[in-house]
């Protein structure tokens, strides 16, 4: 199944992104950062989704935050991770009011991004020491997931780019950006992986890995796909192409049973060209 990322388009309000994609044909969305916080939000939700037969998804930042925030479960900074937990409790309990079967989230940081960094390159910081921030992660997660009740919880791969190795020579300031982090944390919680291939592109090119075996490695563990291109270097979420190498390495592997997710923020004609290649690929 293929969910469009609300995004994709930019709008204050969800109601209003959702509305967008639906009225587009899209019945499958995932419901992501980018709008801000309103009251009744779920009741508009809800309605849409009965009136265009939508199946949701929440990720990560979403539901809108009243107040913005960084999310970091990994945070030694007491106020952020107590927020990020908080925040990550509600958006289960919205996903099980939505009826989405799965949520997931980005593994922690090492640092606590400041706001206005946020996808862009980071300022030198000092690094919190990673055994306590992956202890927190873990014990964090854990606790999250006795709660879940219907809701299968996913963390993603996280993205480190070459500017930011700039910042941080010889240091990465991200969990999980590969596969062999991906099996140190499965050695210490029992999480599902969401892979996304974009962010993945961009840490093998920083970490010198290779990506092909990178990417068949981690697919081959991951059932939840986030889709987007890039220049190797940054993670820019432009279009999938059918003559990309990414989707010829997805038209290589197995995509049964496996749910995919859109995020690509060129315009509504790059996300219909986006569809069209991915569907071609995995369907």
């Amino acid at each position: 199944m293929i969910y469009i990322s609300t995004s994709c388009v930019k709008n204050n309000k969800i109601s209003d992104s959702v509305k967008e994609l639906a009225m587009n044909g899209f019945q499958n969305i995932e419901l992501s950062g980018g709008t801000k916080y309103y009251e009744n939000f779920e009741n508009d939700l809800l309605e849409l989704r009965d009136i265009f037969s939508l199946n949701y998804r929440c990720h990560n930042y979403f539901p809108p935050p009243k107040k913005p925030f960084v999310l970091n479960l990994a945070s030694l900074n007491e106020e952020t991770f107590q927020t990020s937990f908080i925040h990550l409790q509600k958006a289960v309990s919205l996903s099980n009011r939505l009826g989405a079967d799965k949520f997931a989230f980005h593994a922690g940081f090492f640092i606590d991004i400041k706001l206005n960094e946020i996808g862009k390159k980071l300022s030198r910081d000092n690094l919190f020491d990673k055994k306590k921030a992956i202890e927190r992660f873990c014990k964090a997660f854990i606790e999250i997931k006795k709660r879940s009740k219907n809701v299968n919880l996913f963390i993603e791969n996280n993205v480190f780019s070459s500017s930011n190795s700039d910042t941080y020579p010889g240091e990465n300031p991200f969990m999980m950006t590969n596969f062999k982090e991906y099996k140190s944390l499965k050695e210490k919680i029992d999480f599902n992986l969401l892979l996304d291939i974009a962010h993945l592109k961009v840490s093998a090119k920083t970490l010198n890995l290779d990506l092909e075996k990178e990417f068949e490695k981690m697919m081959s563990v991951s059932s939840y796909i986030h889709v987007s291109n890039n220049d190797g270097f940054h993670d820019l979420n432009n279009p999938l192409t059918k003559s990309s190498i990414l989707a010829s390495m997805l038209k290589q592997s197995d995509t049964q049973n496996k749910d995919f997710t859109l995020e690509v923020y060129d315009g509504m004609d790059a996300v219909k060209r986006s569809h069209e290649a991915l569907s071609e690929v995995v369907l």
